[in-house]
């Protein structure tokens, strides 16, 4: 399979999210702001939803008697004390702010930059969809994502600015790494590509799951950002290092009462 293949869902979300921030940056600065923050709102509605959807795949996954929100829970507790050691949440600050600085951006860059890139790389459609991409070349499932990624788009960047269209580095970077580094590795590990085994794999619920905990809080920020109070906002980046420990936890109950 050719890389162009591998990375063609990936490309595809890049130039929707490119557009929709376009469009946004165009049609955003002419929306007076009592509108503007009536569309965070409203995206943060709808992100809530969406994450809501996401955190309920923990009640298909257990350890035996340990259910998955408890795994989730562990796995979220041990990964904010990560995320807060290793100083997540400051790092993706100073890219934002470096990127700023370096192509002049205005107002709420940083903020629209990690928003973005979080809500656009945090979730079940970028684990499967580069898996099937990179495995089997459909790119469907990242088309799907790149329609939704498009539209918020559009609304984050009316708010927070161009800041939103560099998520498109982030979004380059994490799918089509995750695209490239399917290969076997991956399909042994999951149980092959197919989207409907995929989806029922413990591990994936529980990464979707505890995905949809951290989008939470990214919706509770946009919020926040359409009521005017941005400085109380979740430190949603150091939440990333649950995503590696709630499917770890998984791995190490199943572990144990294997022997």
């Amino acid at each position: 399979m050719g890389l162009l293949a591998q990375l063609s869902g990936t490309l595809i979300n890049v130039a929707a999210v490119l557009i929709g921030t376009f469009i946004g940056l165009a049609v955003g600065g002419r929306l007076p702001e009592r509108t503007q923050r009536t569309l965070l709102q409203t995206l943060s509605l709808v992100t809530l939803f969406i994450a809501l959807d996401m955190a309920g795949s923990l009640n298909q996954v257990s350890a035996g008697a340990v259910p998955g929100v408890i795994l989730a829970l562990i796995g979220a507790a041990v990964g904010v004390v990560i995320g807060e050691a290793l100083g997540i949440e400051e790092a993706l600050t100073r890219l934002g702010d470096t990127l700023k600085r370096r192509f002049r951006g205005g107002g709420l860059f940083t903020e629209g930059f990690v928003a973005a890139s979080l809500l656009f790389c945090i979730g079940p459609m970028t684990v499967i969809g580069g898996l099937q991409n990179g495995l089997t070349g459909d790119p469907s499932t990242y088309v799907l994502k790149s329609t939704l990624d498009g539209i918020a788009a559009l609304a984050l960047a009316g708010a927070y600015g161009i800041g939103v269209g560099f998520s498109a580095l982030s979004v380059l970077l994490l799918q089509g790494g995750i695209s490239l580094a399917a290969g076997s590795f991956a399909a042994g590990l999951l149980g092959g590509a197919d989207p409907g085994v995929l989806k029922t794999n413990s591990y994936v619920l529980l990464l979707t799951g505890t995905g949809g905990l951290t989008i939470i809080g990214i919706s509770w920020n946009l919020m926040l950002a359409g009521l005017g109070f941005e400085d109380r906002r979740v430190r949603v980046g150091s939440m990333l290092p649950a995503l590696v420990a709630a499917p770890l936890f998984l791995w190490l109950a199943k572990l144990v009462q294997g022997l």
